[in-house]
């Protein structure tokens, strides 16, 4: 299983689904990262965390344990 924490810098995926018994899930949502959209990683910090990923036109960061929750195919 491949969550969006594991991303390759420029890699393009898509959503499978979002791990709902993590706690930030219903942020996650709320902010775009919906089944079905494409991704991409577009940038880390020196340490990893915060990742920032495009969705929607738009440069978002997530904390690496918030991506985590983030199945992608």
């Amino acid at each position: 299983m491949k969550t969006a924490a594991n991303l390759n810098f420029g890699e393009k995926v898509v959503i499978s689904e979002i791990d709902f018994t993590h706690p930030s899930s219903k942020r996650i949502l709320e902010i775009g990262f919906t089944p079905g959209q494409e991704i991409e990683l577009v940038n880390r910090s020196l340490f990893h965390d915060p990742l920032a990923f495009s969705i929607r036109g738009s440069i978002i960061a997530l904390r690496k344990n918030e991506a985590a929750s983030i199945i992608v195919s």
